[in-house]
């Protein structure tokens, strides 16, 4: 099956997502709440795109958006344009701090929306995405609390929590850089709890926290040594060799 997107013809399966076969197909659409390594939940709603199908134009969030049949997609129509300039200024009203919302509203010439007050500092969409990399890894040491203009992402309490192992799984799928790491030679500091990093014994390399560490082993059921990618491929490469006889 085919759909035309920007008026590009593109090959697709029914049920994929819209913004997966537009990605593979070098189409570019702007989204802040999906990640690779996460399934779609179309929560910031900058990806939405235009579609026509059986005459009809309606306006859908691209990365949940199943392809039921051969349609047009427009990323880039008019009524596209002022609905992502119009999401995007709310979310440089929720983000006031964030590089990467004030360069998306710049791009789109987002309105100033003067009668709205910004919150007085942050960096958060809330997009929610931290949280189900910490939930989906196994440790769930985060979570979205409070309701209304009070909502965050935050440990319990705003405490250090117990469960945090300090991988920084959470900030590395951050779309915004919200959520502050800070990491010296000897240690990693994030959500308020400090963290001594590990180190292979064989090459020096870091491996990570020292409660990342231990998770890792535990988890894979591997020795340490494996953590390390450098001397995992040493180890593998060896094997093989004396398997083989290469």
């Amino acid at each position: 099956m085919n759909i035309l997107i920007d008026g590009k013809s593109c090959e697709c399966k029914k049920g994929e997502l819209l913004r997966e076969v537009a990605r593979r197909n070098g189409v570019t659409i702007p989204g802040l709440c999906h990640h690779a390594g996460l399934s779609g939940q179309g929560c910031c709603r900058v990806c939405v795109v235009e579609v026509t199908e059986h005459g009809s134009r309606k306006i859908v969030v691209s990365c949940v958006y199943p392809i039921a049949g051969e349609c047009e997609v427009s990323t880039k129509s008019e009524k596209v344009r002022e609905q992502r300039a119009l999401i995007l200024a709310l979310l440089a009203k929720r983000a006031p701090l964030s590089a990467e919302i004030a360069a998306l509203a710049k791009a789109y010439a987002a309105p100033e929306l003067p009668r709205l007050h910004a919150l007085p500092e942050g960096k958060c969409v809330m997009c929610g995405l931290c949280a189900r990399a910490c939930k989906e890894l196994g440790t769930g040491a985060i979570s979205t609390v409070n309701r209304g203009i009070d909502k965050e992402i935050a440990t319990p309490y705003n405490e250090p929590s117990p469960a945090c192992i300090g991988c920084g799984s959470c900030a590395a799928v951050c779309p915004t850089k919200a959520i502050e790491v800070t990491e010296t030679a000897a240690c990693r500091i994030i959500w308020n709890k400090e963290f001594a990093l590990t180190f292979c014994a064989e090459c020096g390399a870091l491996l990570g926290t020292a409660e990342e560490t231990a998770y890792a082993v535990q988890k894979a059921g591997l020795e340490e040594s494996y953590l390390c990618g450098k001397c995992r491929q040493k180890k593998i490469a060896a094997k093989l060799a004396k398997t083989y006889g290469l």
